[in-house]
């Protein structure tokens, strides 16, 4: 007597902040199988495996938004083992024919998946990625509020009374600013009273996010040197930029299958826009707007103060590219640096401490080596001490000392 085959099963999850709402389908024939509503706790987030798998085999299961809402319940079912699909939100046609509501959001997210249009696999948001996510959003916040705060300190200053404005003009930002902390909120003026308060409070304000940014950033450049140091090493490449193009790749970013899709995701992928006898490319508009602008920042900086770049520049102006066109070719390039600093680093990468260790044992003064490469020795000193990070540098630093001492 044959065993009877159990039926294989996909599921469909449409998340919110509070419920998730999901839907099982046959594999083989696309049919709805069950339709039910979980919280979105860990209780509900095993409830919704256990109802998944009551229902058949499990083979996969698309989940809407794994990076906010169903980043919870993603993290859960890969970790009990099932293949968890990345499904984007349906198309509006598709919303205006078969309508809109959280059961069909759920059954189209189990479609996409079995259609094979929802292929992506998440980022698993357990690892060190994550926590560089956690420090980075924060210092974008407050750095965005320290400009907003500066900007209406600016502002009250020009507006302020002339005879107040004649005592703090010819002062600096700064000595405004610690004056401004300082300022006693009673005074004879109503005007100028108030406008003291205000001052005092954005003053205060300024000085409370310039904190957090300074820690912040003493967190972060720390958990990026021990668990990325190739990626900090780059030439151009500061903890932020590195952050935010961690932050594009995640934690499992293995599950990226080339370096040309690290680039799509980036937005640094050139798009055809040929026609007719005309044969060019654009701009990428998609991908992540904060990794672009990381990949922006990293092009700008060496096509300043490298070598090599300044020399690509020079060759691709000639050839009669436009600066735009050029920046567009870096940045493709810098994405495939990058890519193979996270995915394929080096066994060994050289950091500042063994760069102080070759130079003390050859007894290399750090004013005669800074002299050798044509850098001010703080460079030096702030690589050995572990204040920044720059690979190619170092590298060229131990193959002077090794040139020095023969």
């Amino acid at each position: 007597m044959m065993t009877p085959t159990r039926r294989r099963v996909t599921g469909g999850v449409d998340t919110h902040a509070d419920t998730n709402v999901a839907a099982v389908l046959d594999t083989v024939t696309f049919r709805t199988l069950a339709r039910a509503t979980f919280p979105t706790t860990a209780v509900g987030h095993q409830t919704t495996l256990e109802w998944m798998r009551d229902q058949g085999a499990l083979d996969a299961v698309g989940v809407e938004s794994t990076g906010t809402y169903g980043a919870g319940l993603a993290r859960h079912l890969v970790a009990a083992g099932v293949k968890v699909v990345e499904v984007n939100r349906p198309e509006k046609l598709d919303r205006y024919l078969d309508g809109k509501d959280d059961f069909i959001d759920a059954e189209a997210a189990a479609r996409a998946v079995l259609s094979g249009r929802a292929s992506a696999i998440p980022k698993s948001g357990d690892g060190p990625v994550e926590a560089i996510r956690s420090l980075e959003t924060a210092h974008e916040s407050a750095a965005h509020d320290r400009v907003e705060a500066i900007n209406q300190f600016k502002s009250m200053m020009f507006r302020a009374p002339n005879s107040f404005r004649d005592v703090f003009s010819t002062k600096t930002f700064r000595h405004q600013l610690n004056a401004a902390v300082r300022f006693r909120t009673s005074y004879d003026d109503l005007v100028e009273q108030e406008l003291r308060v205000a001052l005092k409070m954005l003053a205060q304000r300024i000085r409370f996010l310039e904190a957090q940014i300074d820690d912040i950033e003493a967190r972060l450049r720390p958990i990026i040197a021990k668990h990325f140091p190739a990626l900090l090493g780059l030439h151009g490449v500061g903890p932020h930029s590195a952050a935010q193009l961690l932050m594009a790749a995640g934690d499992n970013a293995d599950r990226l299958h080339s370096e040309a899709a690290f680039a799509k995701l980036c937005g640094a992928c050139p798009q055809p826009a040929s026609s007719g006898k005309t044969i060019r490319f654009r701009l990428d508009r998609g991908g992540s707007r904060n990794a672009n602008r990381a990949l922006y920042r990293i092009v700008i900086v060496r096509m300043r103060h490298d070598d090599n770049t300044k020399r690509y520049v020079a060759r691709r102006l000639a050839e009669g590219k436009t600066k735009a066109e050029i920046i567009r070719c870096l940045k493709r390039f810098v994405a495939r640096e990058v890519f193979a600093a996270i995915i394929n680093p080096p066994d060994h990468v050289p950091t500042g401490a063994d760069l102080r260790a070759a130079r003390v044992a050859a007894g290399v003064t750090l004013t005669a080596l800074a002299v050798s490469l044509s850098v001010a020795p703080t460079n030096i000193s702030r690589l050995e001490r572990g204040i920044d990070h720059h690979t190619t540098r170092v590298h060229q630093a131990l193959e002077t000392i090794t040139a020095m001492t023969t």
